[in-house]
């Protein structure tokens, strides 16, 4: 059973940055990918980022790209976003999750494995 757990969600100020972690067990991800979406009270969960396990390719969606970078550790299981430059409309639950078939796919339902999500509050 894939486990993907979140953390390093938080409260900062406009401009400020803020590193996520999701570290994933449960199977071998060697192959696949793991991606990024984001989902604001009232709002679609929505796509940031996702990046390949076999060659740390990557995807951004329009809202992350250069400001966000998406990032793994094969050996832990473990894969980042790093958020700079963070703006109110970030504020949103960010969850992380696991695709097991090849290739990239900005729609949730792509994915199969969820994480529980962590809050992150950008404040003006």
């Amino acid at each position: 059973q894939v486990q993907l757990v979140e953390s390093g969600g938080g409260s900062v100020q406009a401009g400020g940055s803020l590193r996520l972690s999701c570290a994933a067990s449960g199977r071998t991800f060697s192959s696949g990918s793991m991606g990024w979406f984001r989902q604001a009270p009232g709002k679609e969960r929505e796509f940031v980022a996702a990046i390949m396990w076999s060659d740390g390719s990557t995807l951004y969606a329009i809202s992350a790209k250069g400001r966000f970078t998406i990032s793994r550790d094969n050996a832990k299981n473990t894969v980042y976003l790093q958020m700079n430059s963070l703006k109110p409309e970030d504020t949103a639950v960010y969850y992380c999750a696991a695709r097991a078939r090849h290739g990239f796919n900005r729609d949730r339902y792509g994915y199969g494995d969820w994480g529980q999500g962590t809050q992150v509050t950008v404040s003006s």
